[in-house]
């Protein structure tokens, strides 16, 4: 394990010394060369903007109602109504980073896809990876449940850790594929867990695989959430599905990468609605149920353009994309890369 001692000068996170171990991280040059066909100038021009400029796969809020923003290869932000700060562009450096969690004792995780996850307790940051017990350094997902467990769903199982050690999961304990998407707790305490094949979920004991709907496999579930009535959402490739503990009821046909239910009950979707257009849609809470929920489009885009969506206290929808994040209040739609306010007003309903 590596640390970095840390200094702070007032609430801001400045990274300023580390340990003096060897570093676990690839040497900087070969890492920028290496990744997704960015020119070294283009990767250290995300990593030091001011704001948010490359994808954002997760949006989250922070205790105190801060924004808290993982920008790929920019660095994970936090947003506090006024300005952006990069919480990890000093010791911890360029990675891509994929998920960020506040934890129940303030701590902050940040997860990685290409260097494990990192943890900072106001004073030390603490590095995991395979080599502290980590199953795998691709982490797609961090989620605490309800009795202060940390699991990591990464591209090679589920690790739980309990603030001491691991607990490794794979497929040889019943998982039902080693590469993870998201994690969730429902209100009886079952983990669910999404995958690039089927979702399944963990009691304690023993996986259950949700093997077929209609017939057919899941192909790659993104997100899973419970909803008011108890009722589980998947957001699969092909699709959104519902299941009340017995069947699967196809709500539509878009893709559903992301999802949410705000305060008044409707579902928020991103997703794919064609293969050249993604969305990001309201399905209105009073029609949930019915045979065809009536769907809005908020605002439309190319491929991968809509991802993260985030419902804070203030009932605006953060959302992430391809290229920052945006925050819109009913009304207007915000652009934080351009300080600009796009004006937006939703399509029509669709059927």
């Amino acid at each position: 394990m590596k640390c970095v001692l840390i200094y702070t000068l007032f609430w801001m996170l400045v990274f300023h010394t580390s340990c003096g171990q060897n570093q676990t991280n690839p040497p900087q040059d070969d890492f920028i060369k290496q990744h997704n066909g960015y020119s070294e100038s283009q990767l250290k021009e995300l990593a030091t903007s001011r704001v948010p400029k490359s994808m954002v796969r997760n949006v989250k809020q922070d205790r105190t109602g801060n924004i808290l923003i993982t920008a790929a290869w920019g660095g994970v932000f936090r947003y506090d109504g006024k300005s952006f700060t990069n919480l990890t562009s000093s010791e911890i450096g360029l990675h891509r980073f994929w998920d960020v969690l506040e934890d129940r004792r303030g701590s902050l995780w940040f997860a990685t896809t290409d260097s494990g996850v990192y943890h900072y307790n106001g004073k030390v940051i603490q590095h995991f990876t395979t080599r502290e017990g980590l199953v795998d350094n691709r982490v797609m997902d961090i989620y605490e449940d309800r009795a202060g467990i940390i699991w990591f769903g990464t591209g090679g199982g589920v690790s739980r850790y309990d603030g001491k050690s691991f607990r490794n999961f794979t497929t040889k304990e019943g998982l039902s594929n080693n590469d993870l998407t998201t994690i969730m707790e429902d209100k009886t305490g079952k983990l669910w867990f999404g995958t690039r094949g089927e979702p399944c979920f963990y009691d304690g004991k023993t996986f259950t695989v949700l093997k077929k709907h209609d017939g057919k496999a899941f192909k790659n579930v993104w997100s899973i959430i419970e909803d008011k009535k108890g009722s589980i959402w998947f957001g699969d490739v092909d699709g959104l599905w519902r299941y009340d503990g017995k069947s699967y009821t196809k709500v539509s046909e878009r893709g559903a990468y992301a999802i949410i239910e705000d305060k008044k009950g409707n579902i928020w979707t991103t997703g794919e609605v064609n293969p050249n257009v993604w969305a990001l849609s309201r399905y209105d809470a009073k029609s949930l149920y019915n045979k065809k929920p009536t769907v809005s489009e908020i605002i439309t885009g190319g491929p991968m353009d809509f991802l993260a969506i985030l419902e804070a206290s203030d009932g605006s929808i953060w959302f992430g994309s391809g290229g920052g994040v945006h925050r819109y209040d009913g009304k207007t739609i915000t652009d934080f890369r351009t300080k600009g306010d796009q004006q937006v007003k939703p399509n029509h309903h669709l059927q």
